[in-house]
């Protein structure tokens, strides 16, 4: 399902003494079943811009089309409840709206919620504990009875058995350990490849972006700063300098090599496989000479 804003814009509180203007001036255009992360310093934009993916918020200025639904600012904007279940967001620390007595009502609540019979949420439930990893015994337990990362895909799985067509992740590796960060960032991406999602990562981690996603917007002071692919917008380091925000460790690594070896490294490396994939071909075409 492609999202489609021009001219988004969005002021809290208007026309009062606590007005803010929070985003403004967006134009983009996210392609249906693409993998897209909104970066950004604290302050730029991302959670109200989020907000805008779903309907929870609404512009004040410009629009924001949704597949076929367009909300456009100071039209009166009806059912968004079944945008709602197509866009489904995983907030951060989704495990905090956990509240049913087991795991397996928490995850068939949204699914019966919107019209779905008892016995098909049962089955629905027990698949997507499979599909993000959840033993079936859990099922039964209270989710607060559960560790932290399994808390976590209990919450992931409710908001799968929505069957949302579009995924906002709004950083969803928050207060995990390293492990457990790259264990829920790689079920997303076979979640992403296998059911044909469309992606967003709303995300202040620059590593997440450059290894996970095939477009990257950057927002600075509540506006689009610099987007494209990741080689492109990594390429623009006083770019992303000016937004707050660093290169990914594997581009800043291949900058001081340069620097220091006197060397040109092919490509932008985003990940650590790329980087010693860059290395050895390096080491092979200095071995030549």
């Amino acid at each position: 399902m492609d999202i489609t804003a021009k001219g988004l814009e969005h002021t809290y509180n208007p026309r009062t003494p606590f007005e803010k203007r929070a985003i403004y001036g967006m134009d983009l255009h996210i392609r249906s079943g693409s993998y897209t992360a909104i970066i950004g310093h604290t302050g730029s934009g991302k959670s109200t811009l989020l907000q805008h993916l779903n309907g929870l918020l609404k512009p004040t200025e410009g629009s924001i089309t949704i597949g076929d639904r367009t909300i456009q600012a100071k039209e009166k904007a009806k059912n968004l409840k079944s945008i709602r279940k197509k866009v489904g967001i995983v907030f951060q620390f989704p495990e905090h709206q956990l509240f049913e007595e087991t795991v397996e009502k928490d995850i068939m609540f949204g699914p019966m919620n919107f019209g779905m019979s008892e016995d098909e949420a049962h089955q629905k439930a027990r698949s997507l504990a499979e599909t993000v990893g959840l033993p079936a015994e859990v099922l039964e337990r209270s989710p607060f009875d559960l560790s932290g990362g399994q808390m976590r895909r209990t919450a992931i799985a409710g908001v799968l058995a929505m069957e949302p067509e579009v995924l906002v992740l709004d950083e969803p590796t928050a207060g995990l350990d390293p492990k457990g960060r790259r264990d829920i960032m790689d079920l997303f991406s076979r979640l992403h490849r296998e059911k044909g999602l469309t992606t967003i990562l709303v995300t202040h981690s620059m590593e997440d972006a450059a290894r996970y996603a095939e477009n990257l917007i950057v927002l600075h002071k509540g506006t689009i700063h610099v987007k494209g692919t990741p080689e492109e917008v990594f390429s623009s380091a006083e770019k992303i300098k000016e937004a707050g925000l660093r290169l990914p460790e594997t581009v800043q690594f291949k900058h001081t090599l340069e620097a220091k070896l006197g060397v040109r490294i092919q490509g932008t490396p985003m990940t650590i496989e790329e980087t010693v994939r860059s290395l050895q071909a390096l080491y092979l075409k200095e071995g030549d000479r």
